[in-house]
């Protein structure tokens, strides 16, 4: 039987009241930092994890306005990385970022057991808190979803954000199940790519979670409604212009921040919406833009070279309109 951990003394940003500008939102600072990306895994040109390039990568992401990553998500590849590779990536970006930036590991699996495995492994290696997804392919009912989820999170002393994505796992945390998990004292954020927005907007006024943005053509809607933030896959090439959306909201100017997010429609869609997976539209831009990224793991494939350089045409214009 699994010893429930001891509550930690508090998130790794204790939430407080936002002053200056945007005061008047009487917006928490977020438990785990506003602007997290959805870091791809870099490989080199054999396949084999890139960890110097990781943390190239990281320390670029952080100073272009991320306050935190988040390793061995989706975009992260987190289904061809093995146990040791997620350990060793996430002690690779924790030295090169330092203690100031929020390191959250992916760790969820359609295995409880192994879930909890990689949970205490990441702890162990210095992640600051869990990214935990539905256990996919097996379907399980809603009180199996709140049964794998409050395990998980009582298996470690780190904050757990849940990770609801049913277009990829198959099954959805409802809001019912979410309501309750939000009990839970380690259970503090939700990842959210459900694509409802209603239910989002119902959890968020009934619970104290903190919701990021997991579709980047949300990041402005959610956050205008009173997300934390986002979790970006576009924020591996734009990092900046993502924060300046929120920046702009933040200062009071919401029309500047509703321009800013259109100007970004053209490459989120591109990355997101073009029929290729985040990770490998990310990545073909990192490699074309010289930066960390390398190929990505089979079954995926690479982007072909009139998809590259359509990316990068986005891109420019994107930059070249900032």
């Amino acid at each position: 039987m699994t010893t429930p951990a001891t509550p930690p003394a508090g998130p790794p940003h204790a939430p407080r009241t936002s002053t200056g500008p945007a005061a008047r939102l009487s917006r928490p600072v977020p438990p785990l930092g506003r602007a997290l990306c959805a870091m791809v895994t870099p490989f080199t040109a054999t396949g084999a994890q890139d960890l110097d390039g990781a943390a190239l990568l990281a320390g670029r992401l952080v100073a272009e306005g991320c306050d935190g990553l988040v390793l061995s998500g989706t975009t992260g590849e987190s289904p061809t990385t093995t146990d040791a590779e997620k350990s060793d990536l996430v002690r690779a970006v924790r030295e090169a970022v330092g203690d100031g930036v929020t390191v959250v590991a992916g760790v969820g699996t359609s295995s409880t057991r192994h879930t909890l495995e990689l949970a205490r492994e990441a702890e162990r290696a210095g992640a600051d808190a869990l990214l935990v997804v539905a256990p996919y392919y097996s379907r399980p009912p809603q009180d199996a979803v709140e049964a794998h989820f409050r395990e998980v999170a009582d298996g470690t002393g780190l904050p757990v954000v849940l990770y609801d994505i049913p277009a990829r796992t198959g099954v959805r945390v409802e809001p019912e199940t979410l309501l309750r998990l939000a009990e839970h004292p380690r259970i503090v954020a939700v990842k959210d790519c459900s694509y409802d927005f209603l239910a989002a907007q119902k959890v968020m006024s009934r619970t104290g979670l903190a919701y990021y943005a997991g579709s980047d053509e949300h990041d402005l809607a959610l956050y205008a409604v009173g997300a934390a933030g986002w979790i970006s896959t576009v924020a591996n090439v734009a990092p900046a212009r993502l924060v300046a959306v929120l920046d702009a909201f933040d200062a009071g100017d919401t029309v500047r921040a509703a321009a800013l997010q259109q100007r970004a429609t053209d490459l989120v869609e591109a990355m997101m919406s073009a029929g290729l997976p985040g990770a490998v539209t990310a990545k073909a831009l990192l490699n074309a833009l010289g930066l960390p990224g390398g190929p990505v793991r089979a079954p995926l494939r690479p982007a072909d070279p009139t998809t590259v350089r359509a990316l990068l045409a986005t891109y420019e214009k994107l930059v070249a309109g900032s």
